[in-house]
């Protein structure tokens, strides 16, 4: 009995023994999961503008990997190269425009521009209007829209002396808008507003 007792217990020790090698075996064979990769906050089409904040990296340079916002005149600064314009450009063609930059100081320099934060759209009505402020630009806003949103005009506004201020690649383009001729004539002058836009009701 004794014997038929030990005889057991060994079996039993050698199944026990097998179990692990095998499960240890199959998890260093098993395929491990990949680390999880950044979710890209916006499509390779996003063009970049003011306050968007982005990363820049340069290979095996830390002095030259940055977080930046883009400045309100759609500027980033970097050493060595100094301003470059980043409004209007996806990040890849940044990360080309800084690439290029740097070949006058460092040999195949091999840059990448990930975007970090988008920053809410939105565009401003200042002047004569019932309710100036800051706007979120949520979709494809007119300027007829953006006056109602605002509330309308003031008894004292001049609504035939609209401006739109746009600021595009750095440089300030200043629109007539007349507001009879957009109600009047085809919608003459009711522009589609873009991100930082301000319309002045004098």
């Amino acid at each position: 009995m004794v014997h038929a007792r030990w005889a057991v217990a060994c079996m039993l020790t050698v199944f026990l023994f097998v179990g692990v090698v095998a499960n240890t075996s199959a998890a260093d064979n098993a395929v491990k999961a990949p680390p999880p990769q950044a979710i890209s906050l916006a499509g390779p089409e996003y063009r970049l503008g003011p306050e968007d904040q982005i990363r820049v990296s340069v290979w095996e340079n830390t002095q030259l990997t940055l977080e930046l916002v883009v400045r309100p005149d759609g500027k980033i600064s970097m050493p060595l190269i100094q301003d470059v314009m980043a409004e209007g450009q996806t990040a890849a063609e940044l990360a080309t425009h800084i690439q290029q930059k740097l070949t006058a100081f460092i040999k195949e320099p091999q840059v990448s521009v990930i975007l970090l934060q988008i920053n809410a759209p939105k565009f401003y009505v200042i002047g004569n209007v019932v309710r100036p402020g800051t706007y979120p630009l949520r979709g494809e806003t007119s300027v007829l829209q953006a006056l109602s949103l605002a509330g309308g005009f003031t008894q004292f506004a001049s609504p035939r002396n609209i401006k739109l201020i746009r600021t595009t690649a750095g440089k300030q383009e200043v629109r007539k808008v007349n507001y009879n001729n957009m109600i009047d004539e085809g919608g003459e002058g009711n522009y589609l507003l873009k991100s930082g836009d301000t319309i002045v009701v004098p």
